[in-house]
């Protein structure tokens, strides 16, 4: 399979990854961005990730025959609305948000029904870096990527995305919607509120500029994350909302219990917690990939 012309809504780390990733591989003859930012774009023909760029969805999707959106959360409707019209009839449409549910709902919401070559997706990579100069063709090597394809989805649309994503070296996953964004909910979402909050609180304490100072070096490994992109952040938090509010409503009470078991100084207890998450995540997590939003 080979891309006749790709489009990408949003050139930056996500999007300007997949252009150079299908580029590197050969699967695309064509390459067109759309964006606001003049600079970026500019710099993205520079580059060679693209190969032309319209500030305008309907212009830069004509004649597509994949179409990768890869805009924030909050603005998806407004980009499924400017398609409408422009679209090639072959054309595949496909995603990188990072909440399936307020995606589908901006998509139906936009073309009044599901388009059957509509194929939500989302890359479980990043970085903390933005912009196309951010973006490398290696990013999905070795990294999943979910596909949540609906019932009324054309299976031949779901194929060839599946073989674009295995193209960039992806290993690529399917799931229902609800499931993704339960499941990002807990290994994505909930750890960077826990980063943004953290620093947050540090930062509005008294004498905060000695804590940073001193901040050793798993405080700046664990706060990483909080110097990702805030406006995405705030559209992911509200478009999954309802997964997310639960998770951080059991970690709230996990955290209760754990200073409750501090303040008794119950050791025997916290050795049983700590020996516990040590296991959990030796058995679950290390040797895997690393993996960003």
């Amino acid at each position: 399979m080979k891309l006749r012309r790709l489009a990408i809504i949003g050139v930056g780390l996500i999007g300007g990854s997949l252009a150079r990733a299908l580029r590197q591989a050969g699967m695309v003859d064509e390459v067109v961005g759309c964006g606001r930012g003049r600079a970026n774009l500019e710099k993205a023909v520079e580059l060679g990730v693209i190969d032309r760029f319209s500030h305008e969805v309907g212009e830069a999707v004509a004649g597509a025959d994949m179409i990768f959106v890869a805009v924030p959360l909050g603005a998806m409707r407004e980009t499924f609305a400017a398609m409408r019209g422009h679209l090639a009839e072959d054309a595949i449409i496909t995603d990188g948000g990072s909440a399936k549910a307020s995606v589908v709902a901006d998509a139906r919401a936009a073309f009044g029904e599901l388009p059957a070559n509509f194929v939500p997706g989302h890359p479980i990579a990043g970085t903390e870096q933005n912009g196309v100069e951010a973006s490398f063709p290696e990013l999905y090597h070795n990294r999943r990527v979910i596909l949540t394809p609906l019932c009324g989805t054309n299976p031949a649309a779901t194929a060839k995305v599946d073989v674009m994503w295995r193209a960039c070296g992806a290993d690529v996953n399917y799931m229902t919607v609800e499931h993704h964004d339960e499941v990002l909910a807990a290994t994505s979402h909930l750890p960077h509120m826990l980063a943004f909050g953290l620093v947050d609180a540090l930062a509005r304490m008294k004498e905060n500029d000695e804590i940073f100072r001193y901040a050793a070096g798993g405080f700046r490994d664990f706060t990483r994350i909080a110097s990702s992109n805030p406006v995405m952040w705030r559209d992911i938090c509200v478009a999954n909302r309802d997964a997310l509010s639960r998770m951080l409503a059991t970690f709230a009470e996990e955290m209760k219990e754990l200073a409750e078991t501090i303040g008794k100084g119950d050791g025997g207890h916290l050795l049983e917690i700590f020996q516990r998450a040590k296991q959990a995540r030796d058995r679950y997590v290390d040797g895997l990939p690393e993996a960003a939003e």
